[in-house]
């Protein structure tokens, strides 16, 4: 039998409520659709993950911003930015010419995760509680 997973929201300790309260999701996309988008959109609406999304085909400066982060225009690129804002909090160093960017946790971005990359990610930035399998 396979296992499932659950997550569970984020419950911070008071220590941490300060340093992530004022942080959010930007899920960069695009109109069309793309497997790696539709696994994000089901871990995040799964559990219950809210997030602010732009759409790069829409959008002259995301799509600009998300070819410059990752070499291509990879959907989703998923930041973490301060409430309000579209920018990851700390913009990550370029990857190598012509490097996949899929699946790499870079700080505060994550491009093209499959499942688990994102639940850790989510995880480490305190967006759920943890991770539970059945």
């Amino acid at each position: 039998m396979s296992q499932q997973l659950k997550v569970y929201p984020a419950t911070p300790n008071q220590g941490t409520i300060d340093r992530f309260m004022n942080y959010e999701l930007v899920f960069y996309t695009r109109t069309s659709g793309c497997p790696f988008v539709t696994l994000a959109k089901r871990v995040l609406n799964d559990y219950g993950v809210s997030y602010h999304e732009i759409f790069i085909n829409d959008d002259d400066t995301a799509r600009s911003r998300v070819l410059e982060w990752t070499g291509f225009l990879s959907v989703p690129t998923i930041v973490v930015a301060e409430a309000g804002e579209v920018l990851p909090i700390t913009i990550p160093e370029p990857l190598p010419r012509g490097a996949s960017p899929r699946g790499i946790d870079r700080g505060y971005m994550i491009t093209e995760p499959g499942s688990e990359e994102l639940l850790y990610f989510l995880l480490r930035h305190k967006f759920i509680a943890e991770i539970v399998r059945d």
